[in-house]
């Protein structure tokens, strides 16, 4: 028996899984233009720094990772639509200077679990 796990699929065609909210945005940076100068790292990195770190201790950001390729970071932001998220990291300096721009991801609840949570009734 294979079922499908996709937010459109369904575990029968009588108990079609319910919609599943969107609780967090993974926010994957890619660098754009061209690289920065040591001068422009140094004018706009602590600046980017104390941005990200108010938008942490506010709760908008719950984890931020450095990406081990060196191609940029990787945000769980705190946010219910890909918009929300874009208003707080695009705001940040590297943004506002057109040097750095994400892909939004939302993510929600494992809704197939329900499926197997719902055989336990």
């Amino acid at each position: 028996m294979q079922i499908d796990l996709t937010p459109e699929g369904t575990a029968s065609a009588q108990n079609p899984l319910p919609p599943v909210p969107t609780t967090k945005i993974l926010a994957i940076s890619h660098f754009m233009g061209t690289p920065m100068t040591p001068a422009q790292r140094a004018q706009i990195m602590p600046h980017e720094v104390h941005d990200t770190v108010d938008a942490y201790l506010a709760g908008k950001i719950g984890q931020w990772y450095f990406r081990t390729d060196g191609k940029g970071l990787v945000f769980m932001v705190n946010a219910s639509t890909p918009e929300e998220a874009k208003n707080i990291l695009e705001k940040f300096p590297l943004g506002q200077a057109g040097l750095m721009g994400f892909d939004y991801i939302p993510l929600g609840p494992l809704s197939p679990l329900r499926i197997i949570n719902d055989m336990v009734k």
